[in-house]
């Protein structure tokens, strides 16, 4: 099987390992560019994930106050959105090699400023650095699943892609948590930002490998449009989307900061135990992984989407009841489940993108979604200072409505529609 669309196809006799190979690589949507995406999201995240989980509590420890933290959450949310349209427009103008070796090489600035600089206005000041992988790079991430792979493969690359993120977001955890515990808050946080910065070198090595695609045809030309055309190319079924990813991305904002401090305060877990608790979302996150992008991309994709937001949900209400180990660990499982149909949301992005601008389009989406988005940091902070209950109840209530609205415009149109979108 081709490996690669600038490959030229290659064959291998039948019941050979090669052969066998080739059916794994097909069934799991592998070409080349594919691949090398993985390995750099994999060292590029496990980079990120060594620190920034504990950054919370680590702002705390610089003195920080809680308007602070949730000010970094904020700045986080909005980073991510007012990012994602200019790294589709990078993307779409210098290639997706070019324009991820330029994120990488900002995000080892930004640990490089949050190392020298022991102050908590490092971390705000080096958040427009240090977020610039995670932020600029999805669209590019995304453009390499939809140049790489066709219509039918799309949920299972993205699912493939998202399964790897876990990994870091796993490992980085339980590392940092590791250093925290036993080299203190300052030493620990600063052997994670070393870590950071030589992971960021590997991924650069890695991404100068990637094969830039031929264009089809009918994409060719990148129109040169603004961000309102971008906007206006959207179709109805991508903007109801779009107003229910909002809502539940209000849902997982308001308490996203707190999490930790609920699981330290109140749970009575050290920062070894909450990296325990963050392998536990991860590992029920990628065992749905490739399972569920498989049967999105078989049987149509909005059954899976309203799963995933009904756990939504479910996370901030069980946090009321976790004020123990064992029960924070079923909190992060089904926080873990909230992932359950994320590829195939992503890949109902991809169907619904113009392929002449589809990076922009990937970006305007993120834009707009985080940027209203960003105020439930706020929110999230303001109910919080009422009480933790009324933080996680309000996050619920949002999560609620988010997937009612995606039941009744979305899900309930595409039950009727003969298309696996």
């Amino acid at each position: 099987m081709n490996t690669d669309p600038t490959e030229p196809p290659t064959t291998h006799p039948a019941g050979s390992p090669a052969s066998g190979w080739s059916k794994v690589a097909g069934f799991l949507a592998l070409r080349r560019n594919t691949s090398l995406l993985l390995v750099t999201l994999l060292f590029a995240g496990t980079g990120e994930r060594l620190w920034l989980g504990f950054a919370p509590k680590y702002l705390e420890t610089l003195g920080a106050s809680v308007l602070i933290i949730g000010l970094f959450d904020a700045l986080q949310t909005f980073l991510g959105a007012v990012y994602a349209y200019p790294g589709g427009w990078i993307t779409d103008r210098w290639g997706q090699r070019r324009s991820l070796l330029f994120f990488t090489a900002l995000s080892m600035a930004g640990y490089a400023v949050v190392l020298l600089w022991h102050h908590w206005m490092a971390l705000l000041l080096g958040a427009f650095l240090f977020l610039a992988w995670s932020a600029l790079s999805l669209p590019a991430t995304f453009s390499v699943v939809a140049t790489c792979l066709k219509n039918s493969q799309h949920t299972m690359g993205i699912g493939l892609q998202s399964m790897i993120r876990r990994v870091p977001m796993m490992l980085g955890p339980l590392a940092g948590g590791w250093l925290v515990v036993h080299f203190g808050w300052d030493r620990g946080i600063q052997m994670a930002l070393l870590g950071c910065i030589g992971l960021g070198a590997v991924t650069a090595g890695v991404i100068s490998f990637f094969v830039e695609p031929d264009p089809p045809a009918a994409a060719s030309r990148t129109p040169d449009c603004g961000f309102l055309e971008v906007v206006r190319s959207f179709s109805p079924g991508l903007r109801e989307l779009l107003v229910s990813d909002i809502l539940i991305r209000f849902c997982e904002r308001i308490p996203y900061a707190f999490v930790i401090l609920w699981a330290m305060d109140h749970g009575g877990i050290d920062a070894g135990q909450f990296g325990v608790l963050v392998a536990i979302e991860m590992t029920t996150a990628m065992v749905c992984y490739i399972p569920v992008a498989h049967l999105a991309d078989k049987y149509g994709r909005r059954p899976f989407v309203l799963a995933t937001f009904g756990f939504f949900t479910l996370f901030p209400i069980s946090l009321l009841w976790a004020n123990s180990f064992g029960w924070l660990a079923v909190a992060f499982a089904i926080r873990g489940l909230k992932e359950f149909g994320e590829p195939a949301r992503k890949a109902l992005i991809i169907g619904e993108a113009d392929p002449r601008m589809r990076s922009r389009a990937y970006g305007a989406y993120y834009l707009i979604r985080d940027c209203v988005v960003t105020t439930g940091s706020f929110l999230g902070a303001w109910l919080w200072s009422i009480s933790p209950q009324t933080n996680f109840v309000g996050a619920a209530a949002c999560g609620a409505l988010g997937t009612l609205w995606f039941w009744w415009f979305v899900f309930r149109q595409g039950s009727r529609s003969t298309t696996h979108l």
